[in-house]
């Protein structure tokens, strides 16, 4: 029996079509929190963010995994447009390629109804969320001080305490995510006019609620 090529392999695991990546709610909404919000996932997509397009077998090397494992995990993310094929870099109908598909998801646990199973996978999603960023922050502690003098002076770490309305909080939120997303599009383009320059993976991670005095 003749091998499948790629693109007829990947078909089982193309995107969901029924609305716009990136602009899902309800229960399409809840499916892609529960693909992403997944450890080996997340990292799964993280390692084609930062280190390029890469074969399925090459990842399970990377990550020790399984190559059915990752496939899987693949065919998830790839179904909730996370990631998508690379065809063009296979040599043969052997290679299975995959490379980062960047996109924007947001939620919110409350537009969900008090004890559900929806709210509970919404909220899991961003409890989830939380601990992948203390993982990040905590390698980064652990790893920073071997980091270059300018890479060490370029990071920061931020932290107020303001009182202010829920209207100006609502503000602080929205103006922080818009600078974000102008920032990661300009670095996207940047990177196409000047693809040789030496870039770092950066990791921009930020919470905006209220909060009274932490108890140590």
């Amino acid at each position: 029996m003749p091998r499948r090529r790629a693109s007829e392999r990947h078909l089982p695991t193309s995107p969901v079509t029924t609305g716009e990546v990136g602009g899902e709610t309800g229960n399409a909404l809840l499916d892609v929190l529960t693909a992403f919000h997944h450890p080996t996932r997340r990292w799964l997509c993280e390692l084609l963010a930062v280190e390029g397009p890469a074969t399925v077998g090459m990842l399970a090397r990377r990550t020790d995994l399984a190559v059915g494992s990752v496939s899987h995990h693949l065919g998830t993310l790839h179904r909730h447009g996370f990631v998508e094929p690379a065809p063009e870099l296979a040599r043969d109908t052997r290679e299975s390629w995959w490379r980062s598909r960047p996109r924007q998801v947001s939620w919110e646990s409350t537009d969900y109804g008090d004890g559900t199973v929806a709210r509970r996978i919404a909220a899991t999603a961003e409890a989830e969320n939380f601990r992948h960023h203390v993982r990040a922050v905590q390698r980064w502690l652990a790893e920073g001080e071997s980091a270059a003098p300018e890479v060490r002076r370029a990071a920061v770490a931020t932290d107020t305490l303001m009182a202010a309305t829920v209207e100006q909080m609502a503000e602080l939120s929205r103006r922080f995510t818009e600078l974000v997303v102008e920032w990661s599009e300009e670095c996207r383009a940047d990177a196409g006019v000047h693809p040789g320059a030496e870039r770092l993976p950066v990791r921009v991670s930020a919470r905006v609620f209220p909060s009274g005095p932490v108890k140590p």
